[in-house]
Parts: structure tokens; C-alpha cells; sequence
């Protein structure tokens, strides 16, 4: 059999039959995906419920001062390598509590990521809440070196069903705050 042959045999001949079974088999495509883009019906949260966020990446204090260096310390040390003072890398992991009408919603220890544990401490927590007037306190502690709380923020809220409230913390921006 020559190339010719061969390609004629194998080439694909539209028929009658063949348009209508594409057909069929592209409407059924087309149905699915229509009623996967409607249902099953998501709903977000409950009609009477609010949404309290807790999300934010945060560098703990170092775990110990900087300190200086002796002479003999710095005479040891390759010329390259001598800094004055000796700053640790590791950071203090960070501390969150959260209440809600003063009783405790959430509390954690967040460790600092890095094989040094020397990176930020993230964490994102979602905490689904009756609508309504609310007192919501969140406390912070960023040092191993500070006793209790060391970022302090209380607000009066009225949530509306469906809202979202974001708890965040930006030391340029005083600290914790809410963003509605």
C-alpha cells in the first residue's frame, strides 16, 4: 500500500451521523455546565449571621536584646564577620485573644515560620457571629520578654446580617484595627 492509500484510510469522513452524535454530545456539555453554574445553591453564611475575620502576618520581637560584643569576641571572628553588636535572629511567637461581649472567642500562639524561626507569624481565622450590637476586644502580645498584653483595641459594633469584619495589625498604623 502506498501513502496515499494509507492516508485515505485513515481519514475521518464527515456523516449525517457523526454531526448529529457531536451535536448531542456538545448540548449534553452545555447542559451540565448550566446547571453546575446554579446548583447545588451556595449560601455564604446564615440570613442572621456576621463574619469576624482574623488575618494578618506580624514579625515578633526579637526573642532576646542586642548586645555588644566584647574585643576578644570580635578578634575571633573573620574580618568580614565583625559587627559590633550580636542581634539574635529568632522572634518571640505572637499571642491573640479575642472576645466577644466578654467571653473568649479565639485564642492562639502563632510561631514564627523559618527554620531559624525568624519569619512572620500568619494566621487566618474566620469566626461566624450573630448579627447584632456587639463589644469585640482583641489583645496582642508580640514579645516573649513583655508580660500580658502589649496591643490592646475594644470597639462597640453593630454587625448587619451578611457583613464582614476584618481584624488586622499594622504597627505603622498604631497597631490592631478593625476594617469593615
Amino acid at each position: 500500500m502506498d501513502n496515499a492509500a494509507v492516508s485515505q484510510a485513515h481519514a475521518f469522513k464527515f456523516t449525517p451521523m457523526s454531526i448529529v452524535g457531536q451535536a448531542i454530545f456538545y448540548g449534553l456539555f452545555a447542559v451540565i455546565i448550566g446547571y453546575f453554574s446554579t446548583a447545588p445553591r451556595y449560601q455564604h453564611l446564615a440570613p442572621d449571621q456576621a463574619l469576624i475575620k482574623l488575618s494578618f502576618s506580624h514579625h515578633g520581637q526579637p526573642v532576646t536584646e542586642c548586645r555588644k560584643r566584647t574585643a576578644e569576641e570580635l578578634a575571633k571572628l573573620a574580618p568580614n564577620m565583625r559587627a559590633p553588636m550580636a542581634c539574635p535572629r529568632e522572634r518571640s511567637p505572637v499571642t491573640v485573644q479575642i472576645e466577644l461581649d466578654g467571653k473568649p472567642l479565639h485564642k492562639s500562639v502563632i510561631a514564627p515560620s523559618g527554620l531559624s524561626k525568624d519569619g512572620t507569624s500568619t494566621t487566618y481565622q474566620r469566626f461566624e457571629v450573630p448579627a447584632g450590637e456587639h463589644t469585640l476586644a482583641v489583645k496582642m502580645n508580640d514579645s516573649i520578654r513583655i508580660e500580658g498584653f502589649n496591643y490592646v483595641k475594644e470597639e462597640k459594633l453593630t454587625l448587619k446580617p451578611a457583613q464582614i469584619v476584618v481584624i488586622d495589625f499594622a504597627a505603622d498604623k498604631g497597631g490592631i484595627f478593625f476594617a469593615q
